[in-house]
C-alpha cells in the first residue's frame, strides 16, 4: 500500500512539472527559492553589517574569508548542481532508481570534499589567508572568522547537495525551510556572541557554523522521513566511476561560477588593498550587497532549471522554450528596477555599514553604482547559463559559466587599474558583465536551433 502510494505522489509529481501552465510552475517552484537565497543573502550580509561595527579592517575580513567560502560553496554547488540536473532528467524520464544513486553518491562526495577543505585550509591558515589578500593588519581578523567556517565545511558542502536535490523534484518549499530557519538562526546569534558574549568577529563565525549545521540536520530529516522522491543510502551508493564523471561534469559549470568567483574575489582583494583596508572594505560591502540583489535572479533561476530539466527530458521542447523566455523577461523587469533603484541610493547603502568613514562610502558607493549600470544584462547570462546546464549541454554550459568572473574578469582586473587605478578596480566587475552578455547571445541560437530540429523529429507535446 506503501508502495502504490509513493508511485501515486511520484507520477502526481511528474504530470505536475510536464503539464502545468508553465508560468505559474516556475513562480511556485522559484518563490520557496527566491526566498531561501534572499535569507542566504540577508544572513551574510548581517555578518558584514555586525562585524563591521568591529573597525574598518574586520570588515575587509569579511570580503577575504568571503572567497575561501566561495571555494567551499563551489564544491558544493558542483556536485549538488551535477546531481540536480541529472536527477531532473532521470525522473522526467521516469528513471527513479538510479536518480537515488545519483543523488546518493552525490551527498556522500560531497561530505568527503569537506572533510578534506577543512583539514587542509586549518593545516595552512596563516598562508591561505595571505593567499586570499588578506593585509598584515586585517590578518588577526581573518584568521579567526576563518577557522570557524573551516570547520563547517563538510556540513556546508552536504548542505548544497540536499537543497539542490530537492529543488530538482520541485519541492523547492521544502529546501526553503531548511535554509531559511538557518539563516535566521545565524541573524538572532550574530549579535548574541559578537557583542554579548563579546567573542569579536570569532562570534560572527561561530553563529555561521551553528546556522549551517542547523540548516543540515533539518535538510537531511526530509530525506529521513521520506519527504522526497530520492532516496539517499550507502547501498545505493554507485561504485562505477562514469556516475562520478557525469556528476562532476554536468556540475562543472557551477564549479567554474563558484570557484572563478573565489579567484576573481581574490584578484580583486589583492588590487584593492594597495589603495588600503578602506578599499578592501569598501569593495566587501559592495559585494555582499550585490550577491543580496543577483539573489533574485539566481533564486528564480533556480525555479525555472527544474522546469527545463524535467521537460526537456520528457521531450517537451515547447515548454522548454517557453520557460526560458518567461525566466528572462521577469528578471530582467525585477533587476532594472532594483538598479535604477540602487544608483539613487547608494552612498546610503554604503553608510548602513561604515557610516563614520568617509573613504570607505565613497569608494564603496562609485563601485555600486557602476554595478548597478550592467545589473539588467546579468538575467541573459545567468539564464542562459542555467538553461545549457539543465539541458544536459554540460561543455557549453561550463565555458558560459567562465566568461563573467574567469575570461573576461581576471585579465581585466589586471589590466584596468594599471590604466585607472582604484577606478580601474571599481570598474572592472561591469566592463566583465557587459561582455559577458553579449558573448552568451550565440550560444543561445545555437541551442535553440538544435532544440527546434529536436521539436521538427520528436511528437510535438506541450
Amino acid at each position: 500500500m506503501e508502495i502504490n502510494a509513493a508511485g501515486q505522489a511520484e507520477n502526481a509529481q511528474y504530470l505536475k512539472m510536464t503539464i502545468r501552465p508553465v508560468p505559474g510552475l516556475i513562480l511556485s517552484l522559484a518563490v520557496p527559492t527566491i526566498v531561501s537565497m534572499l535569507v542566504t543573502s540577508i544572513y551574510n550580509m548581517a555578518d558584514t553589517y555586525f562585524v563591521s561595527k568591529l573597525g574598518t579592517s574586520a570588515t575587509g575580513a569579511v570580503g577575504i574569508v568571503f572567497s575561501l567560502m566561495a571555494i567551499i560553496q563551489a564544491v558544493g554547488f558542483s556536485l549538488g548542481m551535477g546531481a540536480g540536473s541529472n536527477i531532473s532528467r532521470l525522473l522526467g524520464k521516469k528513471e527513479n532508481e538510479r536518480a537515488n544513486s545519483v543523488g546518493s553518491s552525490a551527498f556522500f562526495c560531497a561530505l568527503s570534499f569537506g572533510v578534506i577543505l577543512a583539514a587542509l585550509g586549518l593545516y595552512f591558515l596563516d598562508r591561505l589567508m595571505h593567499m586570499l589578500g588578506s593585509t598584515a593588519t586585517i590578518l588577526p581578523f581573518a584568521r579567526d572568522y576563518a577557522r570557524y567556517i573551516l570547520l563547517g565545511a563538510p556540513v556546508m558542502c552536504a548542505s548544497f547537495v540536499l537543497n539542490n536535490i530537492l529543488r530538482s523534484q520541485g519541492k523547492a518549499a521544502l529546501a526553503m525551510v531548511g535554509i531559511m530557519f538557518g539563516g535566521i538562526l545565524n541573524i538572532a546569534l550574530d549579535p548574541l556572541f559578537i557583542f554579548v558574549f563579546h567573542l569579536g568577529i570569532a562570534g560572527a563565525a561561530i553563529a555561521t557554523l551553528i546556522s549551517q549545521c542547523s540548516s543540515f540536520c533539518i535538510l537531511l530529516l526530509f530525506f529521513i522521513f521520506k519527504k522526497s522522491i530520492v532516496r539517499l543510502s550507502i547501498q545505493a551508493l554507485s561504485r562505477a566511476p562514469n556516475m562520478y564523471w557525469t556528476i562532476i561534469k554536468t556540475g562543472l559549470p557551477s564549479f567554474c561560477r563558484q570557484g572563478l568567483a573565489s579567484a576573481a574575489t581574490v584578484a580583486l582583494n589583492v588590487n584593492a588593498a594597495i589603495y588600503g583596508d578602506a578599499a578592501v572594505a569598501a569593495m566587501s560591502v559592495v559585494g555582499r550587497i550585490f550577491i543580496f540583489i543577483l539573489s533574485l535572479m539566481l533564486g528564480f533561476g533556480q525555479g525555472f532549471q527544474p522546469v527545463a530539466g524535467y521537460n526537456y527530458g520528457a521531450g517537451k521542447f515547447e515548454r522548454v522554450k517557453t520557460a526560458f523566455w518567461f525566466t528572462l523577461a521577469v528578471g530582467v523587469g525585477i533587476l532594472t528596477l532594483m538598479a535604477a533603484g540602487g544608483f539613487l541610493v547608494a552612498p546610503r547603502v554604503i553608510a548602513l555599514f561604515r557610516e563614520n568613514d568617509i573613504e570607505v562610502i565613497s569608494i564603496g558607493a562609485f563601485a555600486f553604482r557602476a554595478q548597478c549600470l550592467e545589473l539588467p544584462v546579468q538575467p541573459l547570462i545567468v539564464t542562459t547559463n542555467m538553461l545549457l546546464q539543465s539541458t544536459g549541454k554540460n561543455w557549453q554550459a561550463t565555458l558560459t559559466a567562465t566568461l563573467r568572473q574567469g575570461i573576461f574578469f581576471l585579465p581585466l582586473i589586471s589590466i584596468l587599474p594599471r590604466i585607472w587605478g582604484l577606478t580601474g578596480v571599481q570598474v572592472t566587475q561591469p566592463v566583465s558583465d557587459f561582455c559577458a552578455a553579449l558573448c552568451c547571445i550565440p550560444f543561445l541560437a545555437g541551442f535553440f536551433r538544435e532544440l527546434n530540429r529536436k521539436r521538427v523529429t520528436a511528437c510535438p507535446c506541450v
